[in-house]
């Protein structure tokens, strides 16, 4: 298991981390009494990588961060779910580069992730070579300079810190050029699962391009340690804003209890909740989903009982490219003459006037 301590004299520590890393069953720890026929069967497929650093989060079998680092045959056998979910190839005008609304662009500039989240919804290419290129990273920066009304580039991947600071830097210089582009965004899971990639040198280089955004992806409470807090204390150092886009996975995080924690945890950290993901129907994935009834009565319990700083939007990415819709748990309770009835946090139903002039005291608590 990681205990912090490498040989670095000849590579930064997070390549030492990622060289180390698990791709095959039989290099899982005894103690975790997994499968090994069964992991390879899934890993046929849909590649496994652990590396040392996230796999020593895991305490025990089928714990949360078990779930989602452990290839689960249910990957294999259950063929419900779609290969991609989102219609991200059809809406690509070029390989690597979705362009589905009109002033943004999703941008895939790295083929190669930390670690391979069992519950990804790009498990259909993450990991293979043909993810990613040098031309299709200069085709997509040719149709971005071409179109001048996308403002906003996200760069994803796999994960685009995994890129060598020289190649970060390259296409991060190619956009600031396009006189059109104003914001750049990094999707990435590495301040979570490999922060010791977020180094103070990698902080300084990206701040030399405002306005830069991170969002990145924390799942379990657990998952916020000394590590993570001292990469994500290095971005907002270089005044980069932090996001964090959640995925709501069963067995996993679930239950109000998990959530309220992780998003109060993500605030000490100094990362904003931003979404809270219905998890994608990618094929593979299945046993990850959740009812859009448990989202909405998690989001119920964050309102009104943690800072609203804690309450990140509920959304769920609609299947074959519909975009992301978000979702809201059913506050209004009815209308009335005189205005509409309103039920907050506690279950209290109150009248909320049209006009001012129709109620005295506004806020008035409706009778029941």
């Amino acid at each position: 298991m990681f205990n912090g301590t490498m040989n670095t004299r000849r590579r930064p520590l997070w390549k030492a981390i990622l060289s180390r890393s698990i791709h095959t069953p039989e290099a899982l720890p005894e103690f975790l009494g997994t499968s090994m026929p069964e992991v390879r069967e899934v890993i046929r497929r849909y590649p496994m990588r652990i590396n040392p650093y996230y796999l020593a989060l895991i305490e025990q079998k089928g714990d949360p961060i078990y779930k989602q680092c452990i290839p689960d045959l249910r990957e294999i056998r259950d063929e419900r779910g779609m290969e991609d979910p989102l219609n991200e190839e059809g809406s690509s005008p070029v390989p690597g580069l979705t362009h589905r609304y009109p002033d943004r662009v999703l941008f895939l500039v790295s083929s190669r992730c930390a670690m391979y989240c069992r519950f990804c919804n790009r498990k259909r290419k993450v990991g293979t070579p043909f993810m990613v290129s040098r031309e299709s990273i200069r085709e997509g920066i040719r149709y971005i300079r071409k179109h001048k009304e996308i403002r906003d580039v996200l760069l994803s991947g796999g994960d685009p810190l995994l890129l060598e600071n020289r190649e970060l830097h390259a296409v991060l210089t190619e956009l600031r050029a396009i006189s059109h582009v104003e914001i750049i965004r990094i999707g990435t899971r590495v301040p979570c699962t490999l922060p010791q990639r977020v180094t103070q040198r990698l902080a300084n280089m990206l701040k030399r391009f405002h306005p830069i955004y991170v969002h990145t992806h924390f799942n379990h409470p657990r998952e916020i340690t000394p590590q993570a807090a001292l990469a994500c204390r290095r971005l907002a150092d270089a005044g980069i804003p932090l996001g964090c886009q959640t995925v709501l996975l069963k067995g996993v995080n679930d239950d109000i209890v998990t959530i309220n924690t992780l998003m109060q945890r993500l605030l000490t950290i100094r990362v904003r909740p931003y979404y809270l993901f219905q998890a994608d129907l990618a094929k593979g994935t299945a046993h990850f989903w959740t009812p859009l009834s448990k989202g909405l009565a998690i989001m119920e319990g964050l309102q009104g009982h943690t800072s609203g700083l804690c309450v990140p939007q509920f959304a769920v990415d609609l299947p074959g490219g519909g975009g992301k819709v978000p979702l809201l748990p059913q506050y209004v309770k009815g209308a009335r003459e005189s205005g509409l009835v309103i039920k907050n946090y506690q279950g209290e139903q109150y009248l909320y006037p049209f006009q001012e002039s129709a109620f005295p005291h506004s806020g008035e608590r409706s009778p029941t």
